[in-house]
Formats: structure tokens, sequence, C-alpha cells
């Protein structure tokens, strides 16, 4: 549309000249980029609840293998004291740390349980074996949990470095 003023000069209202701080599709981009980067931060953050959760989950299980080992090395220590061939005295714990003192017999069988209230009677070193071979499978599972929780550690660690860096390349094309 183009008008004359008085001064007989043109006018035209469709503005073709444009300015340096006008570029319309560098708008639409940076904010398209913003949803992108948003949408991949919540991805990040998503991936790090997921790896904390696992790893929540190997430490509750490291816990509970470490309270398996301990009773087993307990156990083989235990059935290391006893004697197989004369009666001995020890304290039996009754509960909140008050104990009595009993007499266990010469202890040549011990009854061990095979879980689902199965029971059976083993010689003194073979119960000792099972018990000691338990502490070997606890050792082995501790291992294994501890590698995995390095790993995911490990892991962590990405996801963190990656949001940090997401951040701080949003805020370079910000500032």
């Amino acid at each position: 549309m183009h008008t004359d003023d008085s001064s007989g000069h043109s006018h035209s209202h469709d503005h073709d000249h444009s300015h340096p701080h006008d570029h319309p599709h560098d708008h639409g981009h940076s904010h398209e980029q913003a949803q992108m980067l948003e949408q991949q931060l919540n991805e990040m953050v998503q991936q790090g609840r997921v790896l904390e959760a696992y790893m929540n989950d190997v430490m509750n299980r490291q816990a509970a293998v470490g309270r398996m080992l301990e009773e087993a090395r307990i156990a083989s220590a235990t059935i290391q004291g006893i004697s197989a061939e004369t009666e001995s005295e020890t304290l039996m714990p009754v509960g909140i740390g008050v104990y009595v003192k009993t007499s266990v017999p010469a202890a040549k069988k011990l009854l061990v349980s095979l879980g689902s209230g199965v029971t059976i009677e083993k010689s003194r070193d073979d119960a000792l074996n099972y018990v000691e071979a338990r502490i070997k499978e606890y050792e082995v599972a501790m291992r294994q949990l501890e590698a995995q929780r390095q790993q995911i550690a490990m892991q962590m660690e990405q996801v963190q470095q990656q949001v940090n860096m997401m951040l701080k390349a949003a805020q370079s094309r910000q500032g």
C-alpha cells in the first residue's frame, strides 16, 4: 500500500528492507532447539532416575548378601569352635542383649537346613564344608554386585556430564 503525503513522497508500509536483528527463521529455530533440548534433558533425567533406582536395588542386594555373608562367617567360626569330642559351655542369646549360659553337647552331627522346611543331618566336617561353600558363593555375589554398582555409578556420572554439557551449550546460545 502506497500513500502520498503532502511532500509528494511515496511511503511503503510493506517494510521491504530488513533490519539486522529481524530474522524470522531464527526465532522459530531457537524455539525448536529449546524444545528439543528440554525433551533431551527430560530423557536424561528419566534415565538418571532409572539408574538411581537400579543403584538402590543393587545396594539393597549388597546389604542383604553382606548380612548373609556375615552370618555364614559366624556359623563357620561357631562350628569350628564346637568340639566334636567334648561338651562345651556357651552363651545362648534370648534377645535384646540377654544371654543364658548353656551346655553344647559334643557335636559329631549338625542339622543343616536346605530350605522349604527340609533339614538334613551332616557330620561336623560336612556341615563346615557346606558353610564354607556358602561363604564362597556370597563372596562371588558381593564382587558381582560391587562391579554392577561401579558400572551404574559410571553411567550415572556420564548422564550427569551430558546434562551439564547440554545446559552449558544452552546457556552459551542464550548469552
